[in-house]
């Protein structure tokens, strides 16, 4: 009998108890009994009637035998005081429980008011986890799919008229040999033919497919449906509106719907989130595409939408790391063709540079700082400029294939014509708004109808404006003390380890100083990240907003401006700060008197920056985006999971199941939060790909690989670790559109910048078509170092003990300056005007540039494209077409029925007619024989 209960229980995990009526939702929450006990021998009726709690909800009916709903005879009514029994006030914890357990009863009770059924579990112990499931029946699914304007599908289906020519003999190609790389999940029989969907309507009940009412709406419908009656429901108690409200003042725990099943095991049975497991979810499947019409249907469309966004970005990432490769592998194969690093490496050459620093630093040559810069040739060569606008048109093309996609999606998956929904006020706003309310109690009592108008304005909103523009501030100055602190570390150091006696840790300063500052500001730039989200969610909390939408925009932009500053400003040190402030021999800038500006390394700061920006970007996509990803869900439901334990080992119920239930498997899951955290990683790194591309061509690359491990962790976490969560329509990706398209022009003046003013290519340009005698780069590094008068250094700073012999009278520094015996010995040189000049001449003919070939990208590729538009076209027609011919069968058989009934009425008027002369006939000879009767009798 045990295992007949247990195999019965399993075959219902989604059902209620009569293993027939479907669970769509589910409410969860915690009870506590009262602590409060009645004296010895005093009868109590609130435990009998905790006891005979109802088990089954059928729309506000119970079942013979069964007892009265709890809030039938506990909701509005305190028990009566009867004779003998004493009253015992209860505690502050008891009383609280209590008015959640009436807001509960309330609230459920409203919900079978407006259709749905509902079925609860008995609360035997004392205190524990208790679960309220939902059922919507078709009454309750048709009426809210019509409110919703929900989309289903219609009997007609029409034919897709596909483009012919070449490109169909190229699809049928490559459909062919990336048959292998298809996930196997069930596809339309004929993917030629489309079925008509129409929004709801019970009027028109005859156009649409409906073979069983209780799979007509998927499960994902069903849930998106209760779900609105949710938010809607409100109960007296403390004027809470919907679900929402409910939670966040923890009468409930949690509301969700529920997975379809276990995701592994070894049933045989097939559900969609099994299917999703093992051809998406799975590591093993990497290779795969992915399946997003079966995401779609799973998880709704938003969810569906990122997923698409996410595989066409990483796919686009795979000619863009082509290309990096191969600029790459060219700066590799002419290094040693490069002219100006042989120069620096020929010891021949003898240039004698000035002192690193004051007093404990010698003259040095520059030969020693060949490996520098033979490495800065592999990043810093005439093919980072043609990828610089390789990208930025890379950047152009992605989002104009993005666009076409999402348009794509929105006509297969019938987003067209997709109408706003109107959104509930969110619970914190409802508060503040009650709290409005009662302030101004004097005011709304005079004119009753101001009540319904009265909403939040912009001087109830001015202290959380005021909070966020001070701390936005506040941590934007942060994050440039931040970089100001690894700043004044690198210079400190530098400066301590320059008085080591051991001479390899003093040649090896830069090496030490510039490794240690990129793992510190990488540690920085975590922990703040973390800070910065948490911060920006309570900046955006204290401004109230009025809908979820509005709260998720702001929220967006906030969280991303912080984080961007967080992740960026120590790479734009770097690139366009660092080395550019340092003064010149004799004349340096120092900061905490004596400690030396920091210097660019002699092949100049593009090394340095393409080691701070690859360091940066592995470590965040490594620790952050993917350690924490994995680890910290883990920790929480290990957590959760604890807590729950502890909670149910102190009464333990011997007739449970050992088998537990599909809803308490998915309540001990993570719950879900939104696309947001999903969304800025990839935005970040979209930044590091673009922004600064220019000095780390491998950076796409990197993306790429990171990307092919992040879409089967995002896949495996909304799978395994996350609730279902609830469907969402959406016909874009919002907001984030235009964060990528910012980011996108964004980059193409910061590349720009990068070339000209980090790199050495226009002094390069310059010194080949402009300076050089014989028109090649030899004799460029001469060109950029500037001579200086030994003794004009500042007393106090000269080297002491040098190794260099002691005739010494000029070094050489890295600049365009007069020599010392110029008349205008030190200043800047018309070199170095002339430089300065073709710098800001090359950026505004880069940005132009680029920005007209985006432009000319942009209008080549239509954001529509013609056989969507097209078929967008075709289907009204259909849709008219449709229409027309099922009311003309409509107006066919009224016709018919019509007709009969015409039949029906005419023949019954014969029979009527004909009974009426049998009848005058009958009457007629019965007066007959009464007249000779009566005759008979007188004659008589």
């Amino acid at each position: 009998m045990q295992g007949e209960a247990v195999d019965k229980a399993s075959s219902s995990s989604m059902h209620f108890r009569d293993s027939k009526r479907k669970v769509d939702y589910v409410l969860a929450y915690h009870y506590r009994k009262r602590l409060a006990q009645h004296p010895p021998g005093v009868g109590s009726v609130e435990p009998m009637r905790r006891a005979a709690s109802l088990a089954l909800v059928s729309n506000g009916r119970t079942r013979k035998g069964c007892a009265e709903p709890q809030w039938q005879d506990g909701a509005h009514h305190a028990p009566q005081e009867q004779p003998g029994e004493e009253v015992i006030e209860l505690s502050p914890l008891d009383a609280l429980e209590e008015e959640k357990q009436l807001q509960r009863e309330e609230y459920e009770r409203r919900l079978v008011e407006a259709g749905l059924e509902i079925e609860r579990d008995p609360e035997n112990k004392s205190q524990g986890l208790s679960f309220v499931r939902i059922h919507a029946p078709w009454q309750v699914l048709s009426r809210e799919a019509e409110l919703l304007k929900i989309k289903v599908p219609t009997k007609k289906m029409y034919e897709i008229t596909e483009e012919g020519g070449i490109l169909k003999t190229l699809n049928e190609i490559w459909c062919k040999l990336t048959e292998p790389l298809q996930p196997r999940v069930p596809q339309p029989e004929n993917t030629n033919m489309k079925i008509l969907f129409y929004p709801f309507s019970r009027e028109k009940i005859y156009l649409y497919n409906i073979k069983d009412k209780d799979t007509f709406f998927d499960n994902a419908t069903r849930s998106r449906i209760v779900r609105e009656i949710l938010k809607r429901t409100s109960t007296k108690a403390r004027n809470s509106m919907g679900i929402s409200t409910l939670i966040a003042s923890n009468v409930y725990d949690a509301a969700y719907p529920l997975h379809d099943g276990e995701y592994e095991g070894q049933n045989d049975d097939m559900n969609e989130r099994k299917l999703l497991y093992e051809e998406w979810a799975r590591y093993g499947a990497f290779y795969k595409f992915q399946p997003i019409d079966l995401i779609r249907k799973y998880f709704g469309d938003k969810i569906g939408l990122y997923f698409a966004w996410l595989g066409l970005y990483t796919e686009f990432l795979i000619p863009s790391s082509v290309v990096g490769i191969i600029v790459f592998l060219y700066g590799c194969i002419t290094i040693e063709s490069d002219i100006p690093s042989k120069e620096m490496c020929d010891q021949r050459n003898a240039f004698t540079m000035c002192p690193l620093c004051d007093k404990f630093c010698d003259y040095w040559n520059l030969s020693s700082a060949c490996t520098t810069a033979r490495a800065s040739h592999l990043f810093d060569n005439p093919a980072t400029v043609f990828f610089a606008i390789f990208m930025a048109l890379w950047a152009t093309m992605f989002l104009e294939q993005w666009k076409r996609l999402q348009m794509r999606l929105s006509y297969f998956w019938d987003l067209t014509g997709l109408e706003e929904e109107e959104e509930h006020p969110r619970p914190e706003y409802e508060t503040k708004l009650l709290e409005k309310k009662l302030r101004n109690k004097k005011m709304t009592t005079k004119n009753p109808n101001e009540d319904e108008k009265e909403k939040l304005t912009w001087s109830d909103r001015v202290p959380g404006y005021a909070a966020n523009f001070g701390l936005i501030l506040f941590m934007i100055l942060l994050t440039f003390s931040a970089v100001f602190g690894v700043m004044v570390y690198r210079i400190t150091t530098a400066a301590a380890l320059s008085f080591s006696t051991n001479a390899t840790t003093r040649s090896n300063v830069r090496v030490t100083v510039t490794a240690t500052a990129v793992i510190i500001n990488l540690v920085v730039i975590l922990i703040l990240d973390e800070i910065y989200g948490a911060v920006a969610k309570w900046l955006t909390e204290i401004e109230v907003p009025k809908t979820e939408k509005t709260f998720e925009e702001r929220l967006i932009l906030k969280a991303f401006l912080l984080k961007f500053v967080n992740s960026y400003a120590p790479i734009f040190y770097v690139a366009f700060f660092k080395g550019r402030f340092i003064g010149r021999p004799g004349h340096y800038v120092y900061v905490f008197d004596g400690y030396r500006m920091e210097e660019c390394a002699p092949g100049g700061c593009l090394m340095e920056l393409c080691i701070q920006l690859s360091i940066i970007m592995l470590g965040k996509q490594l620790i952050q985006n993917n350690l924490f990803e994995i680890g910290i869900p883990k920790i929480k439901k290990l957590f959760r999971k604890i807590k729950d334990e502890r909670t149910e080992q102190k009464e333990m119920d011997p007739n449970q199941s050992k088998d537990r239930q599909q809803w308490v498997l998915d309540y001990t899951l993570e719950p879900f939060t939104g696309l947001t955290p999903e969304y800025m990683e990839m935005i970040i790194q979209f930044g590091f790909v673009t922004l600064f591309v220019a000095s780390f061509p491998l950076a796409p690359l990197f993306a790429l690989l990171n990307n092919i491990i992040e879409v089967r962790l995002d896949a495996k976490k909304f799978v395994t670790e996350l609730r279902r969560p609830d469907t969402v329509r959406a016909k874009d990706i919002g907001i984030w559109y235009d964060i990528l398209n910012g980011i996108g022009k964004f980059s193409v003046i910061i590349n720009a910048f990068v070339i000209a003013v980090t790199s050495d290519f226009i002094p390069r340009l310059m010194y080949q078509y402009v300076y050089s005698q014989n028109g090649t780069m030899h004799g460029f590094i001469n060109h950029t170092l500037s001579y200086f008068n030994v003794s004009h250094l500042k007393a106090g700073t000269q080297p002491e003990n040098s190794l260099f012999a002691q005739d010494v009278l000029f070094c050489r520094f890295k600049d365009y300056r007069e020599p010392p015996w110029s008349q205008n010995q030190y200043e800047f040189s018309k070199q170095y005007w002339a430089v300065l000049s073709a710098r800001l001449a090359f950026v505004i003919l880069f940005q132009n540039l680029v920005m007209f070939l985006s432009v000319v990208v942009d209008w080549m590729i239509p954001d529509i494209p013609k056989d969507i538009s097209e078929q967008i076209k075709n289907e009204k027609s259909v849709l008219v077409e449709f229409f027309l011919k099922e009311e003309h069968e409509k107006l066919k058989l009224i016709e018919s029925f019509m007709a009969r009934d015409n039949q029906k009425h005419k023949s019954g008027a014969k029979g009527r007619r004909s009974r009426a002369a049998s009848f005058s006939q009958c009457n007629r000879s019965q007066k007959g024989s009464f007249a000779s009767f009566s005759s008979q009798h007188t004659e008589v």
